[in-house]
């Protein structure tokens, strides 16, 4: 399937997102308002999510993080070209993007998928409730399960509640946060709908979630988050856009023209086949078009595939490299778990029960949601499960650990694959 109807838009010189900083927490806590008084853009573009209110889907903005060479800390850092403080012309430190992640607790799974290509989280806790709410908790978990360390708590609504309350609150997340992941973070009140402590916030983004290191050199591996069609309904025949797979490169470097395979693919009959197909396009952010993907950031490619592949995220889940430069794609896994104490995001406290033969579990492997059945136990908590939708992951990898409690699956650890 041809790409035609690209060839009229230019290249984009600029600097490509470096990093993807997923923003968490309670179902209208202020994430969605917090990227777009960061990025100028809001992330809920999906016409359902404007209507509820609430991030169903994962969703993306990009910025670029900038600073003014005549203001002092912290009023130097901004978002905007025109320095708001002394009217200079402003420059960039660099470029990254937010993965906007939904806060409501039967979204969790979508968390999760996002979570594989986060390099750090803002965790958003709203100052006119109560702290930990039951989803605050359990975003908290997931970050631990999928092993992010880079934690920034944003105290939001503060414009809400008097400084008294604030100081009750913050104390409240002081005492949420103490054993945990981010037990050291550093916690900054905000006012979201005002932008109020914007540059603070700003500030300490550059300084707790740094750019990793990442290796170019390597063959490229690109985790697919969303996958989609993007032609009109109408849309003659021969200018049909190829379908489009959205995610983050981990490492290594995708072009333009390259020949590139998806595994573990799409389903034919009983079998998932790798997908053998040519990249015509790549769109980095809302940077634009642009001829090669670097690691970090948000990333978008055009492909030749039939479109009807890619619809309604069918392909989320899978890896994409250059043709058997990939991992192998499993049936069954092996991961030695680690399970939590309590069992997170419900409001009794119930404590985690061993996993069982014959149990059915929900894994989260990258950007992957599988289910599967405990088939072997084994000393030191090595558990073995047969899939129902097989992933690729090699030995090392992190497995996110849900069971079913009370008719949804809930967050009880994480796995690493031997």
């Amino acid at each position: 399937m041809e790409n035609k109807g690209e060839e009229e838009e230019a290249y984009s010189t600029g600097k490509q997102a470096e990093i993807n900083i997923g923003t968490i927490g309670h179902v209208d806590h202020g994430k969605s308002t917090l990227v777009k008084a960061l990025t100028g853009t809001f992330p809920d573009t999906h016409s359902e999510e404007l209507k509820r209110g609430i991030t169903i889907r994962l969703g993306y903005a990009d910025t670029d993080i900038r600073y003014c060479t005549k203001c002092p800390d912290p009023q130097k850092w901004t978002t905007q070209t025109i320095c708001p403080h002394c009217g200079s012309e402003t420059k960039v430190s660099r470029r990254i993007s937010f993965v906007d992640a939904p806060g409501h607790e039967v979204l969790m799974a979508t968390l999760l998928t996002g979570a594989a290509i986060f390099d750090g989280a803002i965790l958003v806790i709203a100052a006119n409730e109560k702290c930990p709410q039951a989803q605050t908790r359990e975003h908290l978990a997931a970050m631990d399960a999928v092993g992010i360390q880079n934690i920034i708590i944003v105290q939001n609504k503060v414009e809400l509640v008097s400084e008294e309350q604030a100081l009750k609150n913050y104390q409240e997340i002081k005492n949420f946060v103490k054993g945990t992941v981010a037990e050291n973070a550093p916690i900054i009140p905000m006012s979201a709908v005002h932008g109020a402590n914007l540059d603070v916030l700003i500030k300490t983004i550059e300084e707790v979630i740094k750019t990793p290191k990442r290796d170019e050199k390597k063959d490229p591996r690109m985790f697919v988050a969303r996958s989609f069609e993007v032609n009109k309904p109408g849309t003659p025949p021969e200018n049909l856009l190829g379908g489009v797979l959205g995610g983050s490169i981990l490492q290594g470097v995708l072009r333009e023209g390259d020949e590139i395979e998806i595994i573990p693919g799409t389903r034919f009959g009983k079998k998932y086949v790798p997908i053998r197909t040519r990249i015509t396009s790549i769109h980095a952010g809302t940077l634009g078009k642009v001829r090669e993907a670097k690691p970090g950031g948000l990333m978008s490619i055009g492909t030749e595939i039939d479109p009807a592949y890619t619809r309604s995220d069918n392909l989320v889940g899978n890896i994409i490299g250059k043709p058997g430069k990939l991992p192998p794609v499993l049936e069954e896994l092996t991961f030695q778990a680690n399970l939590m104490d309590y069992v997170v995001g419900m409001s009794e406290k119930t404590k985690v029960k061993n996993l069982a033969i014959n149990e059915q579990l929900m894994l989260n492997v990258w950007t992957a949601i599988t289910l599967g059945v405990v088939t072997n136990i084994k000393k030191g908590n090595i558990v073995t499960v047969r899939l129902a939708r097989p992933v690729a992951a090699e030995a090392g990898t992190r497995v996110a650990i849900s069971r079913r409690i009370h008719e949804r699956f809930r967050l009880i650890g994480f796995g690493i694959i031997q």
